[in-house]
């Protein structure tokens, strides 16, 4: 220290020149250049720190943990808000959604929503029909009787369901507000005020909404998707509220009681089937509407069915999956005959081959089911395989060539057909002049045509009110069967019912009669009539015989309809 010390310092004795005096004082500069630089750099660091301690302005602050206490209660509850209820025989998701206008939200996929005006406030229930429970559904369907707790059931289900959805929403509020606090602040006490917070929020919207409830909501609702047309559908929202329990018994006495509508007036068309009169049954492109089976099963006992001829469409895409569905045609009253259609897979038909009281026809086969000898082709396509081009009207009639040329060897043996079955018209109509009868569906809506060499060709619409595919219109398809009278000595058609049953959701049945030109009043019956019966029928006849149907029953036609 003490060289160094002498090495700055000039000796006393020691004479200096100007000019090293002048090298002296520059470097003494330049040794306190640093501390001066040091001194700077502080000074202007000092201001921002001091800055940085001030405490920010109260209203600020405030409004920085609302912010976050409301932006993390909603991802709260759009995360993890939701649960999941069963209400009767449906699964229901129910959950609180942020809203301005409040209200209750249903969604019933995939028809469409309905909203009610419930009440007012900052959040929203949505509700979302997920699906029926199978297990559930089969249940009521087999126990009918407890439809009648049912409103009870729902009641109870909807009442446990929205405390847990109450529990539930105020845990995820708190848990989103808290994990966005921690994340913002990375101070816990800043955090868990903005869990209080948010549930205070929650508690303060569940008050207002309580306080605005409009329990007549219901009655005012506001649908969309296929929904839009529920009001004409089933009638004023106000009377099925109301009235709920006529409604329903109202909805149930038309799909049994179909046939009690003729007692209305007397404006049918004069015929009375006599007890000996074959009764056919014709249905076509069910389409796995499993309501299908108790309508059949309740007109065949309603009508005195014979014979059930389906004219296929039975499934939708013919897979082996969809096979139990056919089970109830072994058990509906009734001799089953069917024929494939372009939805029926060669498994459905292997499956339905060989089942008690059914009887599958392809290939031109022939059986004789109640006296009546019924020969029938299946559809040579078989369109829900998309791998597969579809082959058009040609291979109709291809197949319907063969079923000619099966009809044509039939009279030639002195056994000939009454009635001829193929699912597409196109192949049907080959037989033209070998049968007096022909049937066919796939069009999903009914055709009555006299052909040119004499046979009547009759497609029936879909029995299942178009099955799936009813969700996919603007307006249901309805649900169409028709009863054919066929005198047993001559097995002619003396007559048909048409059976026209409101589709999905419709509250509404019409029946009406029709005679062949030969049959109507007046007119001279044709070779090929059935002789009038000498003796009127003793006592009242089987089945629904006269009166009028639901509405003025149509005049009877020869052309297509």
């Amino acid at each position: 220290m003490a060289r160094a010390a002498r090495s700055r310092t000039p000796h006393p004795d020691t004479p200096q020149s100007p000019l090293h005096r002048l090298l002296h004082t520059g470097l003494d500069g330049v040794r306190a250049l640093p501390a001066a630089v040091r001194r700077g750099y502080r000074s202007r660091r000092t201001a921002p720190t001091a800055g940085l301690a001030e405490s920010p302005h109260p209203l600020a602050r405030s409004l920085g943990l609302i912010a976050v206490a409301v932006v993390g209660a909603w991802l709260g509850l759009l995360l993890i808000g939701s649960i999941r209820v069963p209400v009767g025989p449906m699964d229901t998701s129910m959950a609180l959604r942020p809203s301005l206008a409040g209200g209750t939200r249903i969604d019933v996929a995939p028809l469409g929503d309905l909203e009610l005006s419930s009440h007012h406030a900052p959040v929203r229930l949505d509700v979302d029909v997920d699906r029926l429970d199978p297990v559930r559904s089969q249940a009521l369907v087999d126990h009918p009787e407890r439809f009648a707790g049912l409103q009870a059931e729902v009641t109870h289900d909807v009442t446990r369901g929205a405390l847990g959805l109450a529990l539930h929403s105020c845990v995820a509020v708190v848990s989103g507000a808290t994990a966005l606090g921690l994340a913002v602040y990375r101070r816990p006490r800043r955090a868990l005020a903005a869990g209080g917070l948010a549930l205070t929020l929650l508690a303060a919207s569940a008050g207002t909404a309580y306080a605005t409830w409009n329990p007549q909501s219901v009655l005012e609702p506001k649908f969309s998707g296929l929904l839009t047309s529920a009001p004409s559908v089933v009638g004023n929202a106000r009377n099925i509220v109301s009235e709920f329990h006529v409604y329903q018994k109202e909805l149930a006495r038309l799909v049994t009681n179909v046939t009690k509508l003729y007692d209305a007036t007397s404006t049918l068309p004069a015929y009375q089937p006599d007890p000996t009169t074959i009764r056919v049954l014709h249905v076509s492109d069910i389409h796995l509407n499993p309501g299908a089976w108790r309508i059949i099963a309740s007109l065949v006992k309603q009508y005195r069915i014979n014979v059930i001829v389906d004219t296929g469409d039975t499934m939708d895409h013919g897979s082996a999956a969809e096979n139990h569905f056919l089970d109830p045609a072994s058990a509906l009253g009734a001799p089953y005959v069917w024929v494939r259609g372009n939805h029926d897979s060669r498994g459905t038909q292997k499956y339905l081959t060989g089942r008690r009281h059914v009887t599958v026809l392809d290939h031109g086969k022939v059986t004789q089911v109640a006296g009546v000898r019924i020969a029938g082709v299946g559809d040579p396509q078989f369109t829900p395989d998309r791998s597969v081009v579809a082959a058009g009207d040609p291979a109709e009639r291809t197949a319907g060539g063969r079923l000619a040329d099966a009809l044509r060897t039939q009279r030639l043996a002195g056994t000939p057909v009454d009635i001829a079955l193929a699912h597409n018209p196109a192949a049907v109509t080959e037989a033209d002049g070998l049968a007096p009868l022909a049937l066919a569906g796939h069009v999903h809506h009914r055709e009555n045509t006299l052909l040119p060499q004499g046979t009547r060709l009759m497609v029936e619409g879909s029995t299942g009110g178009g099955g799936l595919r009813a969700v996919q219109n603007k307006k249901p398809e309805p649900v169409l069967a028709s009863v054919l009278y066929l005198d047993r000595t001559t097995k002619r058609l003396q007559a048909w019912d048409e059976i026209t049953l409101g589709g999905l959701g419709l509250s509404r049945a019409e029946v009406s009669r029709h005679l062949p030109r030969e049959n109507q009043p007046g007119a001279t019956p044709s070779p090929s009539g059935s002789p009038p019966s000498a003796d009127p029928p003793s006592g009242p006849p089987s089945g629904p015989s006269s009166g009028s149907s639901s509405r003025p029953a149509r005049s009877p036609s020869e052309h297509a309809r």
